[in-house]
């Protein structure tokens, strides 16, 4: 069997020999052939981790049939993120194992706990929704405004950056792309409207003559 072994750490005074040490005794152990794959001080909340992006896309290729990290948190940002990146993983035939949880999805036991993950990770997800939405009931009851904050800049500002791309007119006035663009939409339609306006003047003065 072809392992994929994972590790991480969030700092460039860490080092994950540490976890490899161990997630290579475990794979030999286990007869495995290992490929490793390491972030060095690379966050768990980032979004990006070039070593787990690479990780997928070998999965995706199926270079590997079992992922094993030394612990959770060293793969997933959070238990949503965790659980949704080992649901795409069991799509691709991808056992998964974690060493200090002790969950082994090459067996049916571990297969149950990672059924218990999700379930969990659902819980945590329906919570999420409910406390948001007693949130802004709260926030509406008490008369609070939701949503963006109104601006208040006069027409006057928005001529004086005409000429700036919408970026650096947004960036000049302090506000978003989307509100100097609606500004300029407005603009537009009222000067057409003008135009047509005196076509159909100087037309109903030609009817009269």
């Amino acid at each position: 069997m072809t392992a994929a072994v994972y590790a991480r750490v969030s700092t460039a005074d860490q080092t994950c020999e540490n976890q490899l040490l161990e997630l290579r005794r475990y794979t030999a152990a286990r007869g495995w052939t290992a490929t490793e794959y390491v972030d060095n001080a690379v966050s768990g909340t980032a979004d990006r981790r070039p070593a787990l992006d690479r990780l997928v896309q070998d999965a995706k290729r199926r270079r590997f049939d079992v992922l094993v990290v030394w612990r959770l948190d060293r793969l997933g940002r959070n238990l949503r993120h965790l659980v949704a990146l080992l649901d795409d993983l069991q799509v691709l035939g991808v056992a998964f194992v974690s060493l200090a949880e002790g969950i082994d999805a090459t067996t049916p036991a571990g297969r149950l706990q990672m059924h218990l993950l999700a379930a969990i990770a659902e819980f945590e997800r329906g919570r999420i929704v409910e406390r948001v939405r007693a949130g802004l009931e709260r926030a509406r009851r008490q008369g609070k405004r939701l949503g963006r904050r109104p601006y208040d800049i006069p027409d006057a500002r928005f001529e004086q950056v005409a000429g700036l791309s919408l970026r650096a007119a947004a960036t000049q006035l302090g506000v978003s792309r989307s509100v100097v663009h609606r500004w300029r939409l407005s603009g537009r339609r009222e000067a057409s409207g003008m135009r047509q306006s005196g076509q159909n003047q100087a037309v109903a003065g030609d009817l009269s003559d």
